[in-house]
């Protein structure tokens, strides 16, 4: 399985690998490439759940935890299951 952000969902994307001198010619020899999200390996702890927990996270990520809270954003993405 592709790595993948826990939170928001980014993965890898395919690209074109462009130069300025491409762009004025209309030529493309330099072909795909796969850009890499920005992804880390955090431990986070949840207050609530009095646990910490090991996430594949991107920036982004971390920036809606940091705005909403580590317990509410990993809720509402599904890496926590309440029952």
């Amino acid at each position: 399985m592709a790595r993948e952000c826990a939170v928001t969902g980014k993965s890898t994307q395919v690209g074109g690998r462009y130069s300025n001198r491409t762009r004025a010619t209309q030529f493309n020899p330099t072909g795909k490439v796969r850009r890499q999200a920005n992804l880390q390996k955090r431990r986070i702890f949840v207050a609530e759940l009095g646990k910490m927990l090991l996430v594949d996270i991107s920036a982004k990520g971390m920036r809606h935890i940091k705005k909403n809270g580590a317990f509410a954003t990993l809720k509402k993405a599904g890496v926590i299951k309440i029952k």
